[in-house]
């Protein structure tokens, strides 16, 4: 749109299947969106109107809400699926405060995708091998774009906690600071589009995949959530004495009830089990601990007041605002229902039956298409429309044979 028409307040338009296309860039049949595929109004967030630093001639992004004509939010927009989550913590004057931990690789130009992703060539000549885990060296030759990554990221209002280097080859970590969901998922947003953009102009190649690379761990998006009294900003998980509350039990064992049937929103893609198939670097479990990385959800060590449940199940490639939703949105269900998580785990353990998780995109939307609990909490309109796309995505990789399969199948009998 040009400048003077947002400036005017001319209203932007969009047909509502586009809320459903797969990222090969179809749709499933118009059923899932109506079969006129009429216009939603993409009514922009003036909180989150940026100039794009990265933009020769300079642009500007506005988040936008997808609004029915009619003017109540679309039931397809993942935004607003978040702000109706949002709302129903307020209705009882509760807000929930919530961090991400975003992981990604950095690579070189890769312009044949039948290629393996490689490091840069780093200021020694050579390509990192994997030694540089939490280094402060700056050999990889990445100095320049990360210097770009933060003055755009202070351009756009982005704040940042920390910054390092994570386990894989050339792969990093970004943790955003905690604060409210809405402005964490545009934050987390914007800064994949960020990351993306000035990528290119260093002639990189940034990777949010959940599993880029075999035998290295893959990318997640671990969410850090706790809930606080709306009006004095006190930690419910935490009671007068520090100690852990029945809300902070009772959050846990919605977190544990809907693990399970929202896995397909937390690891949306095919290549999101490839991470999960690792289950230590990424806990494929519905177990939870007090700082185990080995259970989906961790109780980091913290004081009362900074008492929080980390979801480590979410990979890079989640949509934030989805991934936030669902988390959120199943923990609030075990402060309503009451709910009683399983006993903590500690150390090494095996997984109960009754805590594994789904283990194929396919496994995971057949449990997200029958969960009850999904439907109460996003709508059947959402959840239909969302398996479908998915099965679309699925089918199209089904559809393909891998170098594997030509490798190791072909000469068998």
């Amino acid at each position: 749109m040009t400048a003077a028409g947002f400036i005017e307040g001319r209203r932007l338009q969009m047909a509502r299947g586009v809320l459903l296309q797969c990222i090969m860039g179809g749709y499933p049949e118009s059923r899932f969106y109506g079969g006129e595929d009429g216009d939603l109004a993409l009514v922009p967030d003036l909180t989150q109107l940026h100039r794009l630093p990265w933009s020769q001639p300079t642009r500007a992004l506005a988040i936008c809400d997808a609004d029915e004509l009619s003017g109540e939010s679309s039931r397809l927009s993942t935004r607003g699926q978040l702000k109706a989550v949002i709302a129903r913590y307020a209705a009882r004057g509760l807000a929930p405060v919530v961090a991400t931990e975003l992981e990604f690789f950095v690579f070189a130009h890769n312009p044949d995708p039948a290629q393996p992703f490689r490091p840069p060539v780093g200021l020694d000549g050579r390509r990192e091998d994997g030694f540089s885990a939490f280094s402060i060296s700056s050999n990889n030759g990445l100095r320049p774009f990360f210097n770009e990554v933060y003055l755009c990221m202070a351009a756009l209002g982005l704040p940042r906690d920390t910054f390092m280097h994570e386990m894989g080859v050339s792969q990093f970590e970004i943790n955003l600071l905690h604060g409210d969901p809405m402005l964490l998922a545009d934050q987390t947003f914007l800064f994949k589009h960020l990351l993306k953009e000035v990528a290119l102009k260093h002639g990189l190649n940034v990777v949010c995949m959940a599993k880029p690379l075999a035998h290295t761990a893959g990318s997640s998006m671990h969410i850090h959530q706790s809930v606080v009294e709306a009006a004095s900003g006190r930690n419910v998980f935490s009671d007068e004495a520090g100690q852990p509350t029945a809300t902070f039990r009772h959050f846990i064992g919605g977190q544990q009830a809907g693990m399970a049937d929202f896995t397909a929103l937390f690891a949306p893609n095919v290549n999101s089990y490839q991470r999960l198939f690792h289950p230590y670097a990424s806990p494929n479990n519905a177990c939870w601990s007090h700082d185990n990385r080995s259970a989906g959800l961790r109780i980091p060590a913290s004081s009362p007041a900074a008492r929080r449940v980390e979801n480590r199940l979410p990979g890079a490639d989640a949509n934030p605002y989805l991934a936030i939703a669902a988390s959120l949105a199943a923990g609030l269900y075990g402060i309503e229902r009451g709910l009683e998580p399983s006993a903590a785990i500690q150390g090494e353990f095996q997984v109960p039956e009754a805590l594994t998780l789904p283990c194929t995109l396919h496994a995971a939307l057949a449990r997200l298409a029958r969960s009850e609990m999904a439907i109460e909490l996003f709508g059947t309109e959402f959840i239909e429309g969302y398996v479908a796309s998915k099965t679309l995505e699925l089918t199209s990789f089904h559809d393909e044979i891998t170098p594997w399969e030509r490798r190791v199948l072909a000469a068998q009998a």
